[in-house]
């Protein structure tokens, strides 16, 4: 990994090359508007409910479930009675996640905020959250300082981060070979890296990790290829960048990578096994 030399401004070096962070970050909030990521990510709620309990969550605590989307974490807090806070910085997720915590009468508090400028004091929260949402913060680094900052000493930081030989890892390589992400910005799959994490987190009493995996469960390899072209931002807009070939190239790879990873079966539906990692820092 390259090491990464911080800039004061909205901009930072990353070897010779300049990144305008905020550049970035509006085309990130477009990406993520785009589609409706709930419908892909309400299928995730099994690991939110499964990083409570790793995290050991206790009812009364203060949860802050940070870059929460479609709020799978923060829910799966509120179910075990905590007092909860999501933050995302993509109106259109908080307001998918509002109408799931008022259909379950969930008491949540969903905010609009920044995961690397957290809107919220040190020390405000007992655990704080996070599945397959930090992870895709550019400045990770400051992701990382914001999330020990509003944790209490004593605390818990839990994360579910994509890992880079899993299979959404391969699949955010697969579409990167065809629409290349932005220059000098960190690898996202970073963050399913226990060295990364390490490196991220230097100041913790302990670091526990666990590589779980979540099964993505459609009717058939094109039916996953339509929802994810369909709702799912990253893949929805690299498919709108590209000719007619260029999809049908991509698709064919996103075909042959599910049948990769596919378990054996008579079925013409696919389990396709997506590899992350868990990990629970004690603050």
């Amino acid at each position: 990994m390259n090491s990464i030399i911080e800039a004061p401004s909205s901009t930072r070096t990353l070897g010779s090359v300049s990144v305008d962070l905020t550049a970035v970050k509006a085309r990130q909030r477009e990406v993520w508007a785009s589609g409706d990521f709930a419908v892909i990510g309400t299928t995730l709620q099994l690991v939110g409910e499964t990083l409570c309990e790793a995290a050991d969550v206790r009812a009364g605590s203060r949860v802050l479930d940070v870059a929460c989307g479609n709020g799978n974490a923060a829910l799966a807090a509120a179910h075990r009675f905590c007092k909860v806070v999501g933050v995302d910085y993509v109106p259109a997720l908080l307001q998918r996640a509002r109408e799931r915590a008022a259909a379950e009468r969930l008491e949540i508090d969903f905010v609009e905020g920044d995961a690397e400028e957290l809107p919220f004091p040190a020390e405000s929260f007992d655990t704080v959250l996070s599945t397959f949402g930090v992870m895709f913060a550019p400045d990770q680094p400051r992701a990382a300082r914001e999330l020990t900052r509003v944790v209490r000493r004593g605390g818990t930081i839990a994360l579910a981060s994509w890992t880079p030989e899993g299979f959404i890892g391969r699949l955010l390589s697969t579409v990167g070979k065809h629409v290349p992400p932005p220059v000098g910005v960190a690898s996202p799959i970073y963050w399913g890296h226990e060295a990364r994490l390490r490196e991220l987190f230097p100041e913790v009493r302990a670091f526990h990790t666990r590589r779980r995996n979540f099964v993505f469960r459609y009717e058939s390899a094109d039916h996953f290829i339509h929802v994810f072209r369909t709702f799912y931002g990253p893949t929805l807009k690299a498919f709108e960048k590209l000719d007619a070939d260029g999809q049908l190239r991509l698709a064919d790879d996103i075909r042959a990578l599910i049948e990769q990873f596919n378990g054996p079966s008579t079925l013409k539906s696919v389990a396709v096994p997506a590899e992350y990692l868990e990990t629970i820092i004690d603050r």
